[in-house]
């Protein structure tokens, strides 16, 4: 590891907390010995570790005595103050199953007076339904907000991570690399999500690279594809707010949400033996909303045969009119059909996700638009004006529209507009965003 290069997380925390078993579970091999004995680990234990785009050191430190008895257990405490001074985050890992204990209030206070950045890990929260109470106790030490996991299970370590990640300084030259394509796998439950993401690990154009997930979490699977990395997301069946009564689904649920979140390309997996429902259409238009790019995967497709494959394409395409925009692959994990294709199509709308366009083109195609549709008027007969346009983001295409009366502009002729530039640019699979200024109009022009 390149610890001059790479910024540097320290594990620490009192002993027999569980900080090898939590070094364990995010290096994702056995790197430390772990035992139910305070003091197992002495001196510092470094690592490299990736988590949604960032590398990182890793350090794991023995138990961290106040007041040590021996000199032993003093330089056991000299080495975890060095792991604390040369880091630049720090996680207090505690246990929830002997819960907060004077130990605990006095190395916070060493951590707090350190000025670190500081994440509180709640260790050993092995049942999912236990997270909010166990965690509410260590709310005392002060230091934000705890995060339950369980180094056992791997619950919520990604959410650990992604905490840290977010406190890391900005990458260095020597640590900046090609940014992955990070794709969502989303769908209702049991449409064949996690059997398509193994046809697409398995595929024999694509490379693989194990990095940390976690189970029961949104599992993230680093691969290349066409030389580009990618971040495949495997989630859990995303449900209605409405039914999501047990914990540990609504925790599935929130990191699927979670995992969107972090992604640029979302693939919604439908079921093409049973048509397109209400509840697809529905995460087709969170996907869009959230400002996320979109492939539509029609998945079983080996289970539709004869007349009924014409009848479910019509129906398909019919139900997604609204992200019609979006391309569609009809796939069987099963069979291994158009899986690889997937990832061509990830790919495509990735690069339209971030597309954008000089002001000059994009001027010349609103006028365009604008002398194919006539503009809409109040009820004054003021017709809409639109001055100028510029792109003002990407990740989704966001163009603000410089007009006279911005009220005057209806849904209708935005899609319009929308469709005009989608002609002109290419916007495959990616939502554009308009966002309307009132501007006057300058002197000597006339509305």
């Amino acid at each position: 590891m390149s610890a001059g290069k790479l910024p540097l997380v320290a594990l620490v925390g009192r002993p027999n907390v569980g900080k090898s078993a939590l070094f364990n579970r995010i290096a994702r091999r056995r790197l430390a010995i772990v035992e139910d004995t305070p003091g197992v680990t002495r001196d510092r234990l470094y690592t490299e570790v990736e988590w949604s785009g960032r590398r990182f050191g890793l350090v794991d430190t023995g138990g961290y005595v106040p007041r040590p008895q021996d000199p032993l257990t003093e330089q056991v405490r000299w080495q975890a103050e060095q792991a604390v001074q040369e880091a630049d985050v720090v996680v207090l890992v505690v246990d929830a199953q002997t819960g907060r204990v004077p130990a605990d209030h006095e190395v916070a206070e060493v951590l707090r007076r350190s000025g670190k950045p500081v994440v509180v890990a709640v260790n050993k929260v092995d049942t999912p339904g236990e997270a909010a109470g166990a965690a509410a106790e260590f709310f005392a030490l002060g230091l934000g907000d705890p995060v339950p996991v369980s180094a056992l299970h791997g619950l919520r370590v990604g959410e650990l991570l992604d905490r840290v990640v977010a406190y890391l300084p900005a990458p260095t030259p020597e640590e900046v690399e090609e940014e992955p394509v990070r794709v969502s796998v989303v769908g209702r439950p049991n449409v064949g999500k996690s059997s398509l993401v193994n046809a697409l690990v398995g595929s024999p154009r694509v490379v693989v690279d194990e990095r940390p997930g976690t189970t029961r979490d949104a599992v993230d699977t680093y691969l290349r594809h066409r030389d580009r990395p990618f971040v495949l997301v495997d989630t859990a069946g995303l449900r209605r707010r409405a039914r999501v009564t047990e914990s540990l689904e609504f925790y599935s649920v929130r990191r699927a949400e979670q995992a969107l979140e972090r992604s640029h390309v979302a693939i919604l997996v439908v079921d093409a033996s049973e048509g397109v429902t209400d509840q697809d259409q529905r995460i087709a238009r969170e996907v869009t909303e959230r400002g996320k790019a979109l492939v539509v995967a029609a998945n079983k497709w080996d289970l539709v045969k004869g007349p009924l494959a014409e009848e479910r394409v019509k129906q398909l395409y019919h139900a997604l009119r609204h992200v019609a925009f979006a391309p569609v692959l009809f796939v069987s994990a099963k069979t291994g059909r158009n899986v690889a294709r997937l990832l061509d199509a990830a790919l495509r709308v990735d690069r339209a996700h971030a597309l954008r366009v000089p002001t000059g083109p994009l001027n010349r195609a609103v006028e365009a638009a604008e002398a194919a549709h006539p503009a809409p008027a109040d009820a004054r007969g003021r017709p809409l004006k639109i001055y100028y346009a510029t792109q003002v983001s990407t990740r989704p295409p966001t163009v603000a529209l410089f007009v006279n009366h911005p009220e005057v502009a209806t849904e209708a002729y935005l899609r319009h507009l929308e469709a005009r530039l989608r002609e002109r640019f290419d916007f495959e699979g990616t939502p554009i965003r308009f966002v309307l200024r009132a501007r006057r109009p300058r002197r000597g022009n006339r509305e």
